[in-house]
């Protein structure tokens, strides 16, 4: 089973999504697209709808009704990809901030390879972010530490959001116990795998911060993960959740 899908979240994403999509759909590697659109009012899902028609059963479009967090975006997308015939289901950003060059990379890590979870990291070969201020740099290097610190990872980017899962990983984690909308969502992805003992890979990527279109980034995005990733360890010393 190696069909890939590509799982895109959108809100307002109008300047991006076209050519984002179908950089993708261009690939040798005959990637699938699944936009989830949380109800943009800038016209995101019509011009889905749109490149729907230009690449029938390669674009797919999933509107919900309004803006309900990333990771609820991504379970979405992963329960979808489940209840078709996806071996391999990849994160990634509508932005361009994840080139999309990186994907065949990112997918035959692990289908070649043999990873289950494979990981564009920012931080496994130095800080490869380009376009972001320094504050923000810093704070999401250290987070990536305190995350190590406490969880015991080994990860060097556990807050990463392009990754490429194969789809045992989502089979075996209950999709709906996953607490976390922001990037603890990302960590807590990673932290449920790592637990359960699928291998793990890190590969380089530059980021590169949007050029088009407004961040969704906010501090409370960061409190979320600072709090969460110790709720994280907790439930697993206590084996709560699964």
């Amino acid at each position: 089973m190696h069909k890939a899908l590509v799982i895109i979240p959108t809100y307002n994403e109008i300047e991006n999504i076209s050519a984002i999509v179908e950089k993708v759909v261009g690939y040798p590697d005959n990637f699938d697209v699944l936009v989830i659109d949380d109800n943009s009012p800038d016209g995101t899902a019509q011009a889905v709808e749109s490149l729907m028609q230009q690449y029938p059963e390669r674009v797919y479009l999933e509107k919900r009704e309004g803006k309900l967090g990333l990771g609820t975006a991504y379970i979405h997308g992963f329960k979808w990809a489940l209840q078709r015939d996806y071996g391999y289901i990849i994160e990634m950003d509508a932005d361009f901030s994840h080139n999309p060059d990186d994907l065949t990379k990112l997918y035959h890590n692990s289908k070649d390879k043999g990873y289950d979870v494979s990981i564009g990291s920012r931080y496994v070969s130095g800080v490869n972010v380009v376009n972001w201020p320094m504050g923000r740099v810093l704070m999401s290097y250290f987070a990536s530490a305190y995350v190590r610190f406490i969880t015991r990872m080994k990860l060097r980017d556990a807050t990463a959001g392009f990754v490429c899962y194969r789809r045992r990983v989502l089979e075996s984690i209950d999709l709906d116990k996953i607490e976390f909308k922001g990037y603890a969502f990302q960590i807590e992805m990673k932290f449920k795998a790592h637990r359960k003992g699928f291998k793990i890979s890190e590969i380089p990527i530059i980021f590169v911060n949007r050029r088009l279109g407004t961040s969704k980034m906010n501090s409370s995005i960061f409190g979320e993960a600072m709090f969460g990733v110790i709720k994280l360890k907790l439930d697993s010393i206590f084996k709560r959740g699964s």
